[in-house]
């Protein structure tokens, strides 16, 4: 299994400017592969292929007076930057037939320096390398101070570093895991939890456990309303805007921050507790059409599922979703007996064919263990494994945007 393990970084002046460099030549030699591609479609011509895109988007262009700047950046970068806008093709393509999961996305877009995120990797080939004294040695960069908040298990197969639109930096490091070596590292248990996400509590578990919602955005509201009216009165272009910017852009990270990391403390707790888990599988994307859109996106239940796949997959245990339609609510979890539809503002409500008393989010939690066949078995093991898609990603240090993994 394949991780990111990520780090801020703090680079000097000197290598500031090399890594906006490097940005930037990525950016372009980006936007010339999509360009050639979109020539060689309206002309009708076959797409052209990478070996022929390195040699005229790079080597041969380097040689040229409008191009050569591209030599003062190390070619990795650049050729990373081709494999990006082919994945971005074979991605879009294979949207359009179907094979791929997920929302239909669009063909790849030009990229731009006022983008909120930029990136390069180093691969292997590079020859980075981690300094005896714990610096970060890149290629045409030089070594750069990172803030190293745990050590890397195993030798890294590549960097990508990342700018943010807080103008932060980070080093993601992607990682070989032993699925067999970390589930060792996990505690026997036979315990099963069920999981209900909510907005009064963030979640209510199936043994009456009541986790309260943090509302990281709300609490920070009155902050965040203050930068951008101080946002808005900046004239635009000028440079007392983009430091304007940057108190907007870092008070959002500093919620992003937070909330993730409210979200791998509990999904790690959940999973060393417990052998078996079960969640709805919830339509955020519509919920996030109604009034309590904020909120909704302001809970994140999405990441955090997401946390819980990853982790159950990478720590040997069960999680189960089930469907967003059934009527856990509506159930009573003592007899069986579906009660009907009631409104959000009932939290409690007696089961009136055998007069059990519930509390609305405890009785659904215990409603969607039932509904995932999570009950313990003689030997004390869960009834239903479940295979969990790997998820390439971790937890970052200071609330790194992690990121799919491209090998």
């Amino acid at each position: 299994m394949q991780l990111r393990y990520s780090f801020r970084m703090y680079p000097d002046t000197g290598q500031r400017t090399a890594l906006a460099k490097a940005f930037g030549c990525a950016r372009v030699v980006f936007n010339d592969a999509v360009r050639t591609r979109e020539d060689a479609r309206a002309a009708g011509k076959p797409f052209p292929k990478a070996g022929e895109l390195s040699a005229a988007l790079i080597t041969e262009a380097k040689r040229t007076v409008g191009r050569s700047w591209l030599g003062e950046v190390s070619a990795v970068v650049l050729q990373q930057s081709l494999r990006d806008a082919e994945a971005a093709y074979k991605n879009f393509f294979a949207s359009l037939k179907g094979t791929r999961k997920g929302p239909k996305i669009g063909p790849p877009r030009f990229k731009s320096r006022k983008d909120t995120r930029q990136s390069i990797r180093f691969t292997a080939n590079a020859r980075w390398s981690l300094t005896s004294g714990g610096r970060l040695n890149l290629p045409k960069i030089g070594e750069v101070k990172v803030a190293w908040s745990r050590t890397l298990p195993t030798r890294p197969s590549s960097v990508t570093v990342v700018k943010d639109s807080a103008g932060r930096y980070f080093a993601s490091f992607v990682i070989g895991t032993d699925p067999a070596a970390d589930a060792a590292r996990m505690p026997d248990t036979d315990r099963a939890i069920g999981i209900d996400l909510g907005l009064t509590h963030f979640a209510v578990l199936s043994d009456g456990t009541k986790i309260d919602s943090p509302r990281f955005l709300r609490r920070a509201e009155k902050k965040l309303k203050k930068a951008q009216q101080a946002l808005s009165r900046k004239q635009k272009g000028s440079k007392n805007r983009d430091k304007a910017r940057l108190k907007v852009a870092r008070a959002h990270g500093k919620v992003t921050d937070a909330r993730q990391e409210f979200h791998h403390q509990l999904s790690t707790k959940l999973i060393s507790e417990n052998q078996g888990i079960a969640v709805e599988d919830l339509s955020v994307a519509g919920l996030a059409r109604t009034k309590l859109a904020k909120s909704v996106h302001d809970a994140g239940w999405s990441r955090f599922v997401a946390m819980l796949e990853y982790k159950a997959e990478r720590y040997g245990r069960t999680l189960v979703k089930i469907g967003r339609f059934e009527p856990t609510s509506q159930t009573c979890s003592a007899c069986g007996v579906k009660d009907g539809p009631k409104p959000l503002h009932v939290r409690e409500w007696t089961c009136a064919a055998c007069g059990t008393v519930h509390d609305r989010d405890t009785n659904a939690a215990i409603n969607v263990k039932k509904a995932a066949g999570l009950a313990a078995s003689a030997c004390g093991a869960p009834v239903r494994p479940g295979a969990i898609p790997a998820r390439y990603e971790e937890t970052g240090s200071h609330g790194f945007p992690t990121e799919p993994c491209a090998a």
